[in-house]
């Protein structure tokens, strides 16, 4: 499945471990696009690994993950608004 991921962490004095962890345990599994943007496609199994990876170190009462799923990618319409950087259109 086609997997777009948000997240947001609360801002404190333990937010930038948090931020470290949680970017590069996104890093493992999609491609990063923008800020704390990811998207990529991923197996059911997949997604539950990386569920289960972030709800580690994801502060229930502060933090947040936003995860939108589609079948494939094709079946969204992606739109650029403002400075383009299409990180998935620079593979070789």
């Amino acid at each position: 499945m086609y997997v777009i991921l948000v997240y947001d962490i609360y801002t404190d004095e333990n937010s930038p471990k948090v931020q470290r962890k949680v970017f590069s345990i996104c890093k493992k599994y999609l491609t990063h696009i923008q800020k704390s943007v990811f998207e990529g496609n991923l197996t059911k199994l997949k997604l539950m690994e990386l569920e289960k990876e972030l709800k580690k170190h994801i502060r229930q009462d502060l933090d947040s993950v936003v995860i939108f799923k589609s079948r494939e990618e094709r079946w969204l319409q992606k739109e650029f608004w403002g400075k383009k950087d299409d990180f998935t259109s620079r593979f070789i």
